[in-house]
């Protein structure tokens, strides 16, 4: 009997008894597929089916080639787009997966697996926006409560104070809706207020532990705010349940590399890369991980495959500059001139390629042009940047007066008595890297990295009612002992997890941390509190040639950094009066002098013997994440020095905004 005289029931029946042995015997439910298509050959239902039974069977290709030839007969049926992007992904086809996903939402918008695998691919692919969006609208296309689909569709929108209004009046009739909670989570994300997303979410998964969606929303809150092992334990959870999932796996590999395992985060890289071979940016976030490990070589080639495919990325022209030693060809330096030509250049890739224009001049010594690009590059950054210098000026005024030599005396014996930390201080680029490199060649010491806690916990103790109230430092003087204690215990244990080996001591080396030493000293007054200091017009500047990843925005302007470098002076100045002795000062110049001597007295100073290893630094092969990871791990060289003499001329700005700092240095002048 032919296809077109077999009766219709008996298809329909035929295809709902195959569509029940999926879930069972994707096997069988692929024989009745095959069976059903040679009785009606090219049914759309039936083609549909055996492609989902040979992806659920496990045979990836013949999946692949049934609906391929599906979509090709039936262009305009989503759900065949849909099942060909499931077979892709599952064969490690990542952006034909995407392009599926694309023709799927194009032709039927209201599929949320399909907004949802299209964020996921999109998140691995480093296309944070686009990502972003297809979530939204899976929030969108997922919510069946009617009353939801108000603020749902704000929420797509981008206009997140209605979706807030919406959701707050909805949660006060219903506290425990898990699907308004987790979209106010989302608001609450969009608007910065991580610490909110995070309580949102955590109550959303008390309610419905199994809400795939809101634990990934929560493995990212916290990712955010560097909570890492946090992280990573749901992110464990989701990948325990969806082991190919994409996004989870990138941002797997993120975590990883915020904790220092960037082996793990290399391999995550790789794989990912074998699927998603084509995406700049992931290419780059490879180079990132490659060159912190220490593979320079490979991290240039994983930049330069980034250029390859995106030419206009400006961030991966500023990661190779960013190597320091590495220099730029001609070719280079044309490419990047007629990227800046460019009309449709977006304002972040404009300013890279600025920052990374200033570099590669700056290396052939034109100095002049070198320069441009450098103001350039940060008149543009500092647009973007929400910052006030009076604002540190203030905090150290106030902090001066709060933490006085009777302050001190009144809470002698008061804090944790442990000695693990050693805490290295100062401005970025003043030669911190240098000196923790150092240290960690010592075996009693283990570096980790620039930790985020300590002004985490005093954010959190500053945060008054409204979170407008200005408390910290003055909130330290309310505190009792045991709470002091208390605080040097929690900075220990949320410290502990970056601590890779037996060794007893590890270095904090965040450099801001200077404006913390009072909080240090009461919290944890054994630990160890170095202070490297750069010459101010060489520290400065390097700062201001320099495009940090995140933070430090008083360096995107000469009159701004100066200021700050003059506060850090005007702070530890007084810490110096009113702890003598407690911190101990290396200046950058002298050490690269007298290299030994100063090592000596470091070490004295933390109370360890000395160690030949810690002349080799160089040959230590400890990830660094700084912009110096690459100039440590050669030795010790006068080169750098005096550059900034080479932008003399235009420094003026800067030697107004340090004042007496510079004729001072290295001590503090009488201010």
């Amino acid at each position: 009997m032919s296809g077109n005289s077999e009766p219709v029931g008996t298809v329909e029946v035929a295809l709902a008894h195959s569509t029940r042995l999926l879930e069972t015997d994707p096997g069988l439910a692929a024989e009745q597929a095959i069976e059903i298509l040679k009785v009606s050959p090219g049914h759309p239902a039936a083609a549909l089916l055996l492609g989902v039974a040979r992806r659920r069977g496990g045979n990836v290709p013949a999946a692949i080639e049934a609906l391929e030839e599906l979509t090709r007969a039936h262009p305009k049926f989503a759900l065949a787009h849909l099942e060909l992007a499931f077979a892709y992904g599952t064969a490690g086809r990542g952006e034909s997966a995407v392009r599926a996903l694309l023709s799927a939402v194009a032709l039927k918008p209201d599929l949320p697996d399909a907004w949802r695998t299209l964020g996921d691919h999109l998140t691995a692919m480093g296309e944070t926006e686009r990502a972003d969006a297809a979530y939204a609208n899976h929030i969108r296309t997922s919510t069946r409560d009617p009353r939801l689909l108000e603020p749902a569709a704000a929420l797509c929108d981008g206009r997140v104070a209605v979706a807030e209004a919406l959701l707050r009046e909805h949660l006060k009739a219903f506290p425990t809706d898990v699907a308004a909670i987790r979209m106010l989570a989302e608001v609450a994300t969009r608007l910065g207020r991580l610490v909110d997303a995070e309580l949102l979410l955590e109550r959303c998964l008390e309610l419905a532990p199994s809400f795939t969606g809101a634990r990934h929303n929560y493995a990212v809150v916290l990712h955010r705010q560097t909570k890492s092992v946090a992280a990573l334990r749901e992110i464990e959870r989701l990948l325990a349940a969806e082991p190919r999932n994409p996004g989870y796996r990138n941002l797997k590999a993120a975590a990883l590399a915020r904790l220092g395992e960037y082996d793990g985060a290399i391999a995550v890289y790789r794989e990912v890369l074998g699927e998603y071979p084509g995406q700049a940016k992931v290419w780059m976030s490879f180079g990132h991980a490659l060159k912190t490990a220490g593979d320079r070589a490979e991290s240039i080639d994983a930049y330069r495959r980034s250029i390859g495919l995106a030419p206009g990325l400006g961030e991966a022209y500023w990661s190779l500059a960013n190597l320091k030693t590495f220099r730029f060809e001609a070719g280079d330096v044309a490419a990047m001139e007629r990227q800046l030509k460019r009309n449709d250049l977006s304002i972040e890739d404009r300013l890279h390629f600025h920052f990374a224009l200033g570099k590669a001049l700056e290396d052939t010594h034109d100095y002049a042009r070198s320069f441009e690009h450098y103001v350039e590059g940060n008149r543009q950054r500092r647009a973007l940047a929400k910052y006030d210098a009076s604002e540190m000026s203030q905090y150290q005024e106030r902090s001066r007066r709060f933490f006085t030599r009777e302050f001190f005396e009144a809470r002698r014996g008061f804090g944790s008595r442990a000695r693990d930390p050693i805490f290295i201080v100062g401005l970025p680029r003043s030669g911190s890297t240098l000196v923790e490199q150092i240290l960690a060649s010592h075996s009693a010491i283990e570096g980790t990295m620039e930790l985020p806690d300590l002004p985490a916990m005093a954010r959190t103790l500053g945060r008054g009612p409204d979170d407008k109230e200005e408390r910290y430092p003055e909130v330290l003087g309310t505190l009792t002992a045991a709470e002091l204690e208390a605080l040097g215990e929690q900075y220990l244990r949320q410290t502990r997890v970056q601590r890779k080996t037996a060794a007893p001591y590890f270095i904090d080396k965040l450099p801001n941390n200077f404006a913390h030493v009072g909080f240090i000293q009461l919290i944890l007054p054994q630990a160890r509190i170095i202070d490297v200091r750069r010459h101010p017009l060489g520290c400065c500047f390097s700062g201001f040639k320099q495009h940090f990843a995140r933070g430090q925005h008083f360096t995107y302007g000469l009159k701004d950094i100066g200021r700050y470098y003059r506060d850090y002076v005007e702070l530890t100045a007084h810490y110096d009066t009113v702890l003598p002795g407690r911190v101990h000062r290396v200046i950058y110049e002298t050490l690269v002098d007298d290299t030994e001597g100063e090592v000596r007295r470091l070490l004295a100073y933390c109370g360890l013997e000395f160690e030949a290893g810690c002349l080799r630094f160089h040959e230590n092969e400890r990830a660094v994440r700084t912009a110096s990871s690459e100039q440590v791990r050669t030795p010790i060289y006068r080169d750098g020095l005096e550059q900034w003499r080479n932008y003399n001329e235009w420094l003026g700005p800067l030697r107004d905004a340090l004042g007496p700092v510079v004729e001072a240095y290295p001590a503090a002048p009488t201010l």
